[in-house]
């Protein structure tokens, strides 16, 4: 064991986090049910969506045979839906190809849809005390400073210095320990902006620290300004009820249940192509628009409210919808801008 590691496991001992929801009574299951919602997503928003996900689906088979529109129901609001899609699908992989039980090699784990390389070795390490390195984005921040790797981790070659290391320290004892710790170390002491390091284990052995350079490390991702793009939301009302319809599983909000919308501004073409007419609306109010942020682009929304006066059959040929009622609200995954529309619509229509 190398005296890096030494170093993070006694600090682990004294102070790492050993009560977190899915470090009770560790399965497989559970410890990948929480490694998913954690890409990208900070702890604390995390919990209360793990416990109800594991309330609702206590075994992976329970998961995998959930409908995914449930599955994307309680994601709402935690963001980065493809994890979501991608945790349902690799349920159904694990039920039907290996009869529940996740895999235990690294490369069957790791093919398994949205997992990838460190997910697979964070949940091998934990559960069975396998020893494979892991490298999230707190472990990589640590490890860059610590070593002085410059460069962005985005970048291949920057990526696969980080996972020598990573590989270097992982010792073959206490694995699902030192791992913990690490993304610990990431969260608690080595943190982005203001780092802890008269409390760091490893400060005397730290690169940066010696040079006093750690806000160098990582290197920072290069700046692209972010397009701004347009589009219209059409809100068809009538009798406590609003349309939606779910969007196609590839593209942005995939798989979730959205209002009709254009691109421009002209939405006469998207109601006439649910049969209706301007004899139908009996109010059409203009909205404050406001913009959704995406990791690539802004999107600038401008939300249109019809009032109809009845109930049109909107029946459309490959599009999925549904009338959703306020009061009795459905069972369904939302995207974050239309779960902020439908809250707001009380005070719109009153």
């Amino acid at each position: 064991m190398t005296p890096f590691a030494k170093a993070i496991l006694t600090w682990y001992d004294a102070y790492g986090r050993k009560s977190l929801p899915w470090q009770k009574n560790k399965t497989a299951y559970s410890v990948w049910l929480s490694e998913i919602m954690l890409q990208q997503t900070q702890v604390a928003t995390v919990i209360p969506y793990y416990e109800r996900f594991l309330n609702r689906f206590p075994t992976v088979t329970d998961l995998a045979n959930a409908e995914q529109d449930e599955v994307l129901h309680l994601w709402t609001g935690l963001g980065y839906y493809a994890r979501a899609r991608n945790l349902h699908k690799a349920a159904k992989e694990v039920a039907e190809k290996y009869q529940g039980e996740f895999p235990k090699d690294l490369e069957s784990m790791n093919a398994l849809p949205g997992i990838g390389r460190s997910t697979a070795a964070a949940v091998l390490s934990s559960v069975y005390k396998l020893p494979h390195a892991i490298l999230d984005g707190n472990v990589k921040r640590t490890l860059a400073r610590s070593f002085a790797v410059s460069g962005w981790p985005g970048q291949k070659k920057v990526e696969n210095k980080l996972w020598e290391y990573a590989e270097q320290h992982t010792p073959n004892t206490d694995v699902d320990k030192y791992n913990q710790a690490m993304m610990d170390m990431g969260a608690m002491i080595c943190t982005r902006s203001k780092p802890k390091c008269t409390l760091c284990p490893v400060s005397t052995m730290c690169e940066s620290n010696k040079n006093g350079n750690q806000l160098d490390y990582p290197g920072k991702k290069p700046k692209k300004e972010k397009p701004v793009k347009e589009t219209w939301f059409a809100l068809l009302y009538h009798d406590n009820h609003i349309w939606l319809e779910q969007r196609p599983q590839s593209g942005i909000w995939g798989g979730l249940f959205c209002f009709p919308q254009k691109e421009d501004q002209e939405l006469a073409t998207e109601l006439n192509k649910r049969s209706i007419t301007e004899s139908t609306i009996d109010e059409e109010k203009t909205l404050i628009a406001f913009r959704h942020t995406f990791s690539h682009y802004h999107l600038d929304i401008t939300p249109v409210l019809f009032k109809l006066s009845k109930q049109p059959d909107m029946v459309m040929e490959g599009t999925k919808g549904l009338w959703y009622n306020l009061s009795q609200p459905e069972e369904i995954g939302l995207a974050a801008p239309v779960k902020q529309l439908i809250e707001s619509l009380p005070f719109e229509i009153n």
